[in-house]
């Protein structure tokens, strides 16, 4: 066991006895929290032989017809439950925590804003708790049949080119139904205006209608200028459009959650029926 000085020694036992924490003892007095807990077990051991010594009624006692009073066992440990360092801005360290922010940058807003005089320590652990409690929130979108409809290209199993007798990875063309999930699949060569057109065109043939609108990525052979208001569409693209009936509304750049669901449907294709195989 090692050895402390006597002042080190006195410390702990002193700790000890007003029931504070061995991890919180180790962590003030800088020592190894083995060696406080060996210290505890001698200071326990010497407490209940203290303990023992005292219930044996003194000379004087007998001759008076009086007990000693038996001295109390040390203090208990503070429940795992113990109030928080961060309980006082519980509060603002919630509402951070729901802006996504991390434990090191609360703390750091803690020390200037607050004087936060704990350790990080103490905030990582209070942000974990939160974490586990709240998870993640999603809106929940509610969509009509025929509502919309959204179109992505993502890349197809290894294909072995008619031209080049290479073996490549085709454009995986997808359009996903928002209401009903069901898609469209087919996988080209090459992208163009022309080809993005017909595609779209072969779609609506398989669906047996048009959706009121299609949510895309800004991909140059639908969208030539993407903007949050009036994207700019290319001529083609915008002509078959409007030969349907249907509306535009391209994504923000990169914000590919808004195209959510055709994602899925790239990523279920890959990873089912196109996984390992070749053409």
């Amino acid at each position: 066991m090692n050895v402390l000085k006597p002042h080190k020694k006195a410390a702990i036992i002193t700790l000890l006895t007003n029931g504070v924490s061995r991890h919180e003892i180790s962590r003030k007095a800088g020592i190894d929290r083995k060696t406080v807990r060996k210290y505890a077990r001698l200071h326990l051991g010497a407490a209940v032989a203290g303990q023992e010594e005292s219930k044996s009624p003194s000379p004087e006692q007998v001759a008076t017809g009086e007990e000693a009073t038996a001295s109390q066992n040390p203090p208990p440990r503070p429940p795992a439950h113990a109030r928080s360092a961060c309980h006082d801005q519980a509060v603002w360290i919630e509402s951070q925590v729901r802006l996504g922010r991390n434990a090191m940058a609360i703390y750091q807003d803690l020390v200037e804003q607050f004087s936060f005089s704990h350790r990080y320590n103490s905030v990582k652990r209070f942000v974990r708790a939160l974490r586990k409690k709240q998870p993640q929130q999603f809106d929940r979108l509610e969509f009509l049949p025929g509502e919309e409809a959204q179109v992505d290209y993502g890349e197809g199993a290894l294909t072995l080119h008619p031209t080049t007798g290479k073996y490549r990875r085709p454009r995986l063309f997808v359009m996903t139904l928002r209401y009903s999930r069901r898609s469209f699949r087919k996988v080209v060569w090459q992208s163009s205006q022309e080809t993005w057109a017909r595609l779209h065109e072969e779609a609506f043939r398989y669906f047996g209608g048009c959706p009121e609108y299609i949510v895309l990525d800004n991909l140059k052979e639908g969208v030539i200028k993407p903007d949050i208001y009036e994207p700019e569409l290319n001529a083609v693209y915008s002509a078959l459009l409007a030969h349907y009936g249907v509306v535009a509304d391209p994504a923000r750049v990169g914000d590919p959650n808004r195209k959510g669901t055709v994602e899925n449907s790239i990523q279920h294709t890959q990873n089912t029926a196109l996984k390992g195989s070749q053409v």
